[in-house]
């Protein structure tokens, strides 16, 4: 069953609007940040690690966003060029914005914390004149980051976006990707968060982000009426994700689950940017919902058993391949049962 009708016709399976940024993660593994001397550097920010894991599994991919006028906003767009997502949408920050810089800690495979430079931050300055009505025609789905709602003129570009897309029959993907950084306080991340999500047709993000999202409307929803509110709104799924615990897609039938692949983890994050990839991409391919999480769940596991996320996003075939093995290892129902 098809829950999202997507027009074939069109060039671009997704653009996602808002941040990318760059990742420095440590090599010396499991110290602190202060006890780290090396680092490896990686394109990052959610939207960008979906971009590259869509093109990755052999979708055609594009980016909105803006980027620093110097060698790293370079290196960030010849990394997209290099792995096929179109650029001809990104832009170079006019007034010396930097793009931002993300350096992770990863005390143990299940311990990790991220330090974000976040001011002055070129994302954040993506602008209403670098949507263009054409180029959002021009796709089957655009995928907006929470993230590019936290400040202007980059929350007026994604509503934008969003207004574009539903004027020229675009599928509208929201991923919360909640950050407390440049944000001013709850009720303005609440109000922002429920605007798109009301537009959208597919919204995902964990138990704490729809909390955020629903903090004006109705505090203490337990899944269920999460789901039902915002599948009320016009969404056709609606994904919570509870970490190790899994994650469960609603739609108007019913809901679905699935569980995390068993993996020797190496770190705590990344691995929302892979289900979410991997999971488009079932839709994308008109796949039963359970196959698209089955998918989704896999690369996510994969991904936190990589040391980054962008470089290590996989292909169709090395996800079948892993999710093959694991039931081989541990049984056919290792993720669903």
């Amino acid at each position: 069953m098809n829950y999202l009708d997507f027009d074939k016709n069109r060039r671009i399976d997704v653009i996602c609007v808002g941040r990318v940024a760059i990742d420095f993660n440590p090599v010396d593994y499991f110290k602190t940040l202060a006890e780290s001397d090396t680092f490896k550097k990686y394109v990052g920010g959610s939207p960008a690690n979906i971009a590259v894991g869509l093109a990755r599994l052999g979708k055609a991919a594009g980016f909105i966003g803006k980027v620093s006028d110097d060698r790293f906003g370079d290196y960030v767009t010849d990394f997209f060029k290099n792995e096929g997502v179109d650029t001809s949408h990104i832009t170079r920050a006019e007034n010396g914005e930097k793009i931002g810089l993300t350096f992770t800690e990863i005390l143990s495979p299940t311990e990790s914390s991220i330090l974000m430079y976040r001011d002055g931050i070129a994302d954040l300055t993506l602008s209403t004149d670098d949507v263009s009505e054409q180029y959002i025609a021009s796709a089957k789905a655009i995928l907006i980051s929470g993230t590019a709602l936290s400040q202007s003129p980059s929350r007026e570009a994604c509503l934008k976006a969003v207004q574009l897309a539903k004027k020229v029959g675009t599928r509208i993907i929201f991923d919360i990707d909640y950050r407390p950084y440049n944000w001013k306080g709850s009720d303005e991340t609440a109000v922002y968060y429920s605007i798109v999500a009301e537009n959208s047709d597919m919204v995902m993000g964990s138990r704490e982000e729809f909390n955020l999202a629903e903090s004006i409307t109705e505090k203490g929803r337990d899944d269920r009426k999460t789901a039902d509110y915002w599948l009320s709104k016009g969404n056709k799924i609606v994904i919570i994700k509870h970490g190790k615990q899994g994650s469960t897609a609603y739609t108007k039938d019913g809901s679905y689950s699935i569980k995390p692949f068993p993996v020797t983890a190496l770190k705590s994050f990344g691995g929302g940017d892979g289900y979410g990839s991997s999971f488009i991409y079932g839709l994308l391919e008109g796949w039963d919902i359970m196959d698209c999480l089955e998918m989704g769940s896999a690369s996510a596991s994969m991904l936190v058993a990589a040391h980054g996320c962008s470089l290590f996003m996989p292909t169709v075939e090395e996800v079948k391949a892993f999710i093959k093995d694991s039931k081989e290892k541990h049984g056919d129902m290792v993720a669903r049962g």
